[in-house]
């Protein structure tokens, strides 16, 4: 994120392009148990009314674990997995891996940006990855919300049949559901996440308290994980719950949020705040580490096959 003093070791596009996708692949494989078990919490409160289910089946983030564990078997803790992976491969690299070259073209080319126009990276990033991904981002949301039938049936049986049935069944503009709600979810998000990341980077490596490593990127991370789940929970639980819903159930995301409101209240919009948090910390800390390691890696790779000797 922040300029390198030193010029040879300026990854290039392609090579942040690539290492944000590999890098939040890792992320994902490590963090999906929480990223699902924050699903099934932020449609609870809907599938009750649905169902007509008075008591709470799924209570905080480890007891929603173990009751998936018991009830529906360990791999249901990774439903979705493949379009998850599918999604960070194409959305990742985009919004991580082009934000600096977003920067630099707001910027002119200069290396100085400041805060306005990291957060106008941040956006159009953003965007542009959720126009490129959002089908994925539906699909994944809807295996991980989906709970084994009494006869044994799934929603979906494959991520290819997911596809196709929506499509089928829904339209091709079923698998941009959501989108509107996602793309002002993920220019909150790209923004909180990379502008804070960016940021404290920046500071920590200005005021000499750590050197560019390890603990100053964990640290980085950590910071931006948290303040990105407190900006962006609200939006993220009208999003899972638009992009999970059925056919006709609501009219628009607006009307998604209106509905949550009126039947469960304010704080309905922070459901699985603390999944959604463990989620997006573990995640920003093993992304962002990664993310600075397969950097280097591969900008020393290159720079090795350029000049060997």
């Amino acid at each position: 994120m922040v300029v390198m003093k030193s010029k040879d070791m300026v990854p290039s596009a392609a090579v942040k392009f690539f290492g944000a996708g590999t890098a939040a692949c890792i992320a994902d494989l490590i963090t999906f148990p929480l990223d699902t078990a924050k699903v099934r919490l932020q449609i609870q409160g809907e599938s009750q009314k649905a169902e007509g289910v008075g008591a709470v089946k799924y209570r905080g983030v480890f007891g929603t674990i173990t009751t998936m564990v018991r009830t529906e078997g360990p791999r249901s803790l990774y439903n979705g997995l493949v379009a998850g992976l599918q999604r960070q491969m194409s959305f990742a690299s985009v919004r991580i891996g082009l934000y600096d070259s977003m920067k630099q073209f707001y910027t002119r080319g200069t290396e100085s940006a400041g805060i306005v126009t990291r957060l106008m990276a941040g956006c159009t990033t953003g965007a542009m990855a959720v126009a490129c991904a959002q089908p994925t981002d539906v699909v994944k949301v809807r295996f991980q919300a989906q709970v084994r039938l009494a006869d044994g049936g799934r929603r979906y049986n494959s991520t290819l049949e997911a596809y196709k049935t929506i499509a089928r069944d829904e339209g091709v503009r079923g698998l941009w559901k959501g989108t509107c709600p996602n793309i002002t979810r993920n220019a909150i998000v790209n923004c909180a996440e990379l502008v804070t990341y960016d940021t404290i980077k920046e500071l920590i490596l200005k005021y000499d308290l750590m050197t560019d490593n390890l603990p100053c990127h964990f640290t980085a991370a950590f910071g931006a994980g948290f303040c990105t789940t407190v900006v962006a929970s609200p939006v993220d639980v009208v999003k899972t719950r638009f992009m999970n819903s059925g056919a006709g159930q609501y009219s628009s995301a607006v009307s998604c949020a209106l509905t949550m409101l009126k039947n469960e209240g304010p704080a309905a919009f922070y459901k699985g705040f603390m999944p959604s948090f463990l989620r997006l910390g573990s995640w920003n800390i093993v992304m962002f580490v990664t993310y600075e390691q397969i950097k280097r890696g591969m900008t020393r790779a290159q720079q090795y096959w350029e000049s060997p000797f």
